[in-house]
């Protein structure tokens, strides 16, 4: 998905949702004693850090109105 679609995803209520959902499922999944033991590839590392500089570049937008 291009990078300006997902920031407009990101911005209503079910993005976020969406994207919150996915964190934890995530690292549910991480967290996994066999899956923390494997080596991670230096590409994963890249697109990790690419989306986590997409994720603080929408924190400048707008307050959302979702309450937590």
């Amino acid at each position: 998905m291009r990078p300006e679609r997902q920031s407009q995803m990101w911005r209503s209520e079910a993005g976020s949702r969406l994207w919150l959902s996915g964190l934890i499922a995530t690292m549910e999944h991480v967290e996994r004693p066999e899956i923390r033991r494997q080596p991670v590839a230096p590409e994963m590392i890249v697109e990790l850090r690419a989306q986590l500089a997409l994720t603080a570049s929408v924190r400048s937008s707008p307050i959302s109105t979702l309450r937590h």
